[in-house]
């Protein structure tokens, strides 16, 4: 058994294999979030001004859960983008620690029913409640540099040969504020069957039915992730490009909620 899966693996890449194992064993979950994500999506959208999802050019999906001081600091790298047509969801894992935050009519802070752990659906939950062009996400520990959305864009619109999806480079920063490295490597789907090297946080793409995170309930020993499945389905039938202009900085994080770093 061992010998065939490493034959597969050699074959086909380790990555998808896993994938394909992850929707095998874990594709029950999906079920009753996909049924969490939709009821969500009905209950908070009847809750926003004229029962409408706002619309701009960006939709920007912030997923949060108990991490006020990052929140804030995530937050107002979004509000402070030089394309100022965007549209902010904070969407709360049921934390319940929100932090004040700017009375900007873009912003829009929802919280889900009760705690699920699921990046996908709570992002999906997001996506759902928006509508817009481009949808880009932001993870509570992170922040933009003023002018990541306008250079995505940038690549997005222009009239010849643009992509449907643009991801940036990332600047990955120690607790303490130290750059570690810096995260840029050009989008290549055979590199990708086995370098988990996408990522949610630099990433904007064009909204397509495609552009939904994985519902699949994974646990911290899951791989891969939810940002590299997203990345790597989409770009069956959608050309992704990568941007090495380093516009996020990416918080290595001990305490993360949703990643596991082990630091030396």
């Amino acid at each position: 058994m061992r010998a065939l899966k490493k034959r597969l693996r050699d074959r086909y890449g380790w990555l998808p294999l896993e994938e394909l194992r992850n929707k095998v064993v874990l594709g029950h979950t999906a079920v009753a979030l996909g049924r969490f994500e939709r009821s969500e999506v009905r209950r908070l959208l009847a809750a926003m001004p004229g029962a409408r999802r706002p619309r701009a050019k960006v939709a920007v999906i912030v997923l949060t859960y108990r991490r006020p001081g990052g929140l804030t600091r995530a937050v107002a790298s979004v509000l402070q983008q030089t394309m100022r047509d965007l549209v902010l969801v904070v969407v709360d894992d049921a934390g319940g620690q929100l932090p004040e935050l700017p009375p900007d009519p873009r912003l829009h802070v929802v919280t889900l029913r009760h705690n699920i752990n699921v990046p996908g659906v709570g992002r999906n939950v997001g996506i759902g409640l928006t509508d817009s062009d481009y949808v880009a996400f932001l993870d509570d520990d992170n922040t933009w540099d003023p002018h990541h959305l306008a250079t995505a864009l940038s690549r997005l619109e222009e009239p010849d040969n643009r992509p449907d999806a643009v991801y940036t480079a990332m600047r990955r920063v120690m607790p303490d504020g130290t750059v570690r490295d810096v995260l840029s490597v050009p989008f290549d789907r055979k590199l990708a069957w086995e370098r988990c090297y996408l990522d949610n946080n630099p990433l904007v793409l064009r909204r397509l039915p495609g552009a939904r995170f994985s519902r699949l309930r994974r646990t911290t020993s899951v791989a891969p992730k939810e940002d590299w499945e997203l990345v790597y389905r989409f770009s069956r039938r959608h050309r992704v490009e990568h941007i090495p202009e380093p516009t996020v900085t990416y918080t290595i994080n001990p305490d993360s909620y949703w990643t596991p770093w082990e630091l030396s």
